[in-house]
């Protein structure tokens, strides 16, 4: 079931916005940004960050609360068909909580180290799978252009090879939806909304220009919480 999908231990580890409902029911909130709406500017407007969390990330939490209640009103009458309806709804509005809560956090103030290149053992692995940062932000940028419509680039790990990967999704899937063993450790939203007041229909200027405010530190984190045995050979270590 998508619910079971979406909302694993994992999942709820990442600053989520969890809370409870009056009937006791889990739900969600918007999580508070950890910058200022404009501290990401030239690279990323305030006025679509703020427009990006207020409106758009909001709209999937509430829709994505309503479809939750809907789903335990069915399952508490037996309702298998509306049960079974609500499943997109939960997919793509829980995807969509889901997804904003990482990119936020991919995201960085260039005063406080946006951009600056990965180190210690996430910089080696880069170096080993991809040949070099400047080939993975090459490959990164190339296949998050061609996404067609809109939908999501991510850079994640495969936790049981220990291998790196580059994957697209559609719409609001979550990376988990292309396999169980990969943890997204960078997303970068490609939607419209992510970009166009300020880089119109032009998404591979976005492209290039949103690597100037990546948090490679929190990817780093990520990856050696997967990988603690290789962060003491990595790069810089």
């Amino acid at each position: 079931m998508a619910l079971r999908t979406l909302i694993t231990r994992k999942s709820l580890g990442l600053g989520l916005g969890i809370s409870q409902s009056v009937r006791g029911l889990q739900t969600f909130s918007l999580p508070d940004l950890p910058y200022d709406y404009g501290a990401l500017e030239p690279a990323i407007s305030g006025e679509i960050m703020k427009l990006h969390h207020q409106k758009h990330h909001q709209t999937y939490i509430t829709n994505y609360n309503k479809a939750l209640e809907q789903l335990h009103e069915a399952m508490e009458k037996g309702d298998s068909s509306t049960v079974v309806k609500l499943q997109g709804a939960i997919k793509f509005n829980g995807g969509g909580h889901v997804n904003h809560s990482i990119f936020w956090k991919n995201l960085v103030p260039v005063h406080e180290g946006g951009g600056e290149p990965p180190k210690g053992s996430l910089g080696w692995a880069i170096d080993t799978h991809f040949g070099s940062l400047e080939a993975l932000i090459a490959k990164m940028n190339s296949e998050g252009a061609a996404v067609q419509g809109s939908g999501w680039v991510w850079l994640g790990l495969d936790k049981e090879l220990k291998k790196l990967v580059v994957e697209t999704t559609g719409n609001q899937d979550p990376l988990v939806t292309k396999g169980p063993n990969l943890v997204p450790l960078l997303g970068i939203d490609v939607w419209e909304h992510a970009y166009y007041l300020q880089y119109k229909n032009v998404r591979p200027d976005y492209l290039k220009n949103v690597w100037k405010v990546m948090n490679w530190k929190y990817a780093s984190e990520e990856y050696e919480k997967q990988c603690p045995s290789t962060t003491a050979s990595g790069r810089g270590a």
